[in-house]
């Protein structure tokens, strides 16, 4: 994996406009090169900006969480690898990987399996019918993943670590839920802060509310970036 902090810190752009999240590109600068685009921002023209993302020389996550039937799937991930995107999630169910990964052969499109949500715990897995725990299902999920061909695994960094030992050195791990020692976690309910996630095993952080929604975006993310290089170097 990349040995610069730049190319491991994904901003989120989780906000309701494209002037908005154009403010927030250009407020940040040189200081972030890797954006993460949702759902809130794919509506409203979230694929162009994109597609100007990439043209401007950034990385760009886009995080639809694809769920279908098999050939659904797959003619979603022909489409969104002609984007030129870097990374694309769908939920890690075993056909739904297994379909996206024979349509992205052959391009550069990382697929990336999401295995529980950060803002599930066990009580909310269990209310939705699962009957492992958070950490069991991550670890299968994670073993399916790596099985199937994925790209890399999206968890939360308290299971980056078991999760590096299960799908190796060359699989991303991406996790959300990231936050400074005094930051608030909102509506996430497994957090971590990145210097432990770097050393837990985690390739990527995806960094939303405490960059964008701080005052001084760029000193935020200068923050975040920091403890990357300080955990980089330990």
């Amino acid at each position: 994996m990349s040995g610069n902090a730049k190319d491991r810190l994904i901003v989120a752009l989780d906000v309701p406009t494209m002037l908005e999240a154009a403010g927030i590109v250009e407020s940040l600068g040189d200081e972030v090169s890797f954006y993460k685009i949702g759902h809130q921002l794919a509506f409203v023209g979230g694929l162009d900006l994109a597609r100007e993302l990439k043209a401007a020389g950034k990385s760009v996550f886009l995080d639809m969480k694809l769920l279908d039937i098999d050939n659904t799937i797959a003619k979603g991930v022909e489409n969104i690898a002609r984007l030129g995107v870097d990374m694309l999630t769908l939920h890690a169910y075993p056909k739904a990987m297994a379909a996206a990964v024979e349509a992205a052969k052959g391009t550069d499109l990382t697929l990336l399996g999401v295995t529980v949500l950060t803002s599930m715990d066990d009580k909310d897995l269990s209310e939705a019918g699962y009957h492992d725990d958070a950490a069991t299902l991550v670890l299968k999920r994670a073993r399916q993943a790596a099985r199937i061909g994925m790209g890399g695994i999206v968890c939360s960094a308290e299971e980056a670590e078991p999760v590096r030992e299960i799908v190796g050195e060359n699989m991303a791990v991406v996790t959300p839920g990231i936050r400074l020692a005094d930051g608030e976690a909102g509506d996430q309910k497994r957090v971590v802060t990145p210097d432990v996630a770097i050393r837990s095993g985690a390739s990527h952080l995806v960094v939303g509310r405490p960059i964008v929604a701080a005052a001084d975006r760029r000193t935020a993310a200068r923050q975040f970036l920091n403890q990357i290089e300080t955990a980089q170097s330990a």
